[in-house]
């Protein structure tokens, strides 16, 4: 039976050292293995604003690795289209953590490129998500405007290029994650739930929950943390997709056993179905949208509290021509937002001049 283990704190780094020393970690790893740690730094936001992966949890798994002897450990990462990965890592606090403990900070924008199939698809994956011993996935718990949610099973989506990423939105998204985790194999996750987005993915609008989660499989993890967000995991396409190619199975209450440690502190269940990303919805056109496209345009229609016609964004609107559009894959409508993407600033810019 797989395991599950849960720390409630709000002592990050403390904290995942616990919950890590109450897992399986150190049974997987040894002196002789090249680690890498894959976080969510999707964009230049501090993690207190619920986008991107405390270093302080980051940190507890270095000190815990270091403490099993493993001295070959490095931190991967490919910021969204849009955003400068280095300047992500150092508004995130990741340049000075990796020469604190002397570990390798690499952006995968910089990475080789080695193509990989896997079912109907190629991917075009970095080379360091491949060649390391053991992938430790280290996401954010939140939700997402266009997948419901993301956890473990999305984040590898920071492993490929940039051209890979406008893909995978060309393809439906849901089906190529799934894929790409057959692709690049997760060693053991851990899951960063201290204060991650619950309405979408940008940040901006954190809830605390102070809440680590760990274990061996990412569909297992993230079907158990779909639950945490009020989503039946089979709601969540990637999800029920991934455990029907093999890459792991769905929990069920039944099938893992789940130690919480701290439970004084359990917060309560948050259900994602008020969030203010399913209510704007209803006011865009989406067509194989990149997700920094699509979230800028949901974060501007929050703060200008958009009440307007639909507004049309992404790929499937190259060449066509509308009302309302967001980006430059609308150039052929009436009006539209430039940029590719457009920050949330300009839409709300152009959301006032409507």
């Amino acid at each position: 039976m797989k395991n599950i283990t849960i720390n409630y704190t709000d002592k990050i780094t403390e904290g995942t050292i616990e919950m890590l020393t109450a897992s399986n970690l150190k049974s997987l790893v040894n002196s002789t293995m090249a680690v890498a740690l894959k976080p969510n730094m999707v964009n230049s936001r501090h993690p207190s604003e619920g986008s991107t992966t405390h270093a302080e949890v980051v940190e507890g798994i270095v000190i815990f690795l270091q403490q099993c002897g493993v001295r070959d450990i490095s931190i991967i990462e490919s910021a969204w289209v849009g955003d400068d990965t280095k300047r992500v890592y150092k508004v995130c606090g990741y340049d000075k953590l990796a020469e604190k403990y002397g570990i390798n900070l690499h952006d995968l924008k910089d990475d080789k490129i080695r193509k990989v199939k896997c079912g109907n698809y190629i991917f075009e994956i970095c080379e360091k998500a491949l060649d390391t011993d053991f992938l430790i996935n280290v996401p954010v718990l939140k939700a997402h405007c266009q997948t419901r949610m993301t956890c473990n099973l999305k984040n590898l989506k920071g492993c490929v290029s940039d051209r890979e990423k406008r893909n995978f939105h060309t393809m439906g998204l849901h089906s190529p994650i799934a894929y790409l985790n057959k692709a690049i194999k997760t060693d053991f996750c851990v899951v960063d739930g201290i204060c991650g987005d619950l309405t979408f993915e940008e940040g901006g609008n954190p809830v605390t929950r102070n809440m680590l989660i760990c274990g061996e499989n990412p569909v297992l993890l993230d079907s158990y943390c779909a639950g945490l967000l009020g989503l039946p995991p089979t709601q969540v396409d990637h999800i029920r997709i991934a455990a029907e190619i093999g890459v792991g199975e769905l929990f069920n209450g039944e099938n893992a056993t789940i130690t919480e440690l701290n439970a004084d502190n359990k917060p309560i269940l948050i259900k994602f179905e008020t969030g203010v990303a399913k209510r704007l919805s209803a006011f865009i056109d989406e067509d194989s949208a990149c997700s920094a496209c699509y979230s800028a345009l949901v974060n501007a229609m929050y703060r200008a509290d958009y009440r307007g016609k639909k507004v049309s964004v992404g790929q499937g609107f190259k060449g066509k021509s509308g009302v309302l559009g967001c980006g430059n894959c609308t150039k052929g409508f009436g009006q539209f937002v430039g940029g590719c993407p457009p920050t949330a600033m300009q839409i709300v810019e152009w959301l006032g001049q409507l």
